[in-house]
């Protein structure tokens, strides 16, 4: 195990997920489990929303030994889309970006930040979007609720 994989431990576990239009024109629910592999040297988080136009999807979340204490995910749908976000994750602030084009070409710069609660159980945050990587809008606001 990578010396620094137990930041993500308080990701493990299932989460139901709540995302959200900020225009308030759709919104959906859905559910997020997070787990450990291959004896702890790795996570694999799994993913699905009750939106038809939201895919399902697969990431694996790995340590990336060029930025000590970063990680990379991983990241596939079902739409056939396969990503690499530079994420961290602080053991309360989560984020992922993308800034640069990987195996599908970079339309437009994309970022998550997140929050944990005190106790663990929420993760409060939302997808951004830029065209220039400077400028952000909210493309949707995405909370994980820790299931029972």
């Amino acid at each position: 195990m990578p010396d620094d994989a137990s930041a993500l431990e308080p990701l493990i576990g299932s989460w139901t997920i709540e995302a959200a239009s900020p225009r308030g024109d759709w919104s959906g629910t859905g559910r997020t489990t997070f787990e450990w592999l291959l004896g702890r040297a790795f996570v694999l988080e799994r993913g699905g929303v009750d939106h038809p136009a939201a895919p399902d999807s697969h990431s694996i979340l790995a340590p990336d030994p060029t930025r000590p204490g970063g990680w990379t995910q991983h990241y596939f749908d079902s739409r056939g889309v396969v990503r690499l976000y530079a994420m961290t994750f602080d053991g309360r602030e989560w984020t992922l970006l993308r800034r640069t084009p990987d195996f599908s070409p970079l339309d437009f710069h994309q970022r998550y930040v997140g929050t944990l609660s005190d106790d663990g159980a929420i993760i409060a945050g939302q997808w951004e979007a830029s065209d220039d990587g400077t400028t952000w809008v909210t493309d949707f606001r995405l909370d994980y609720h820790r299931a029972g």
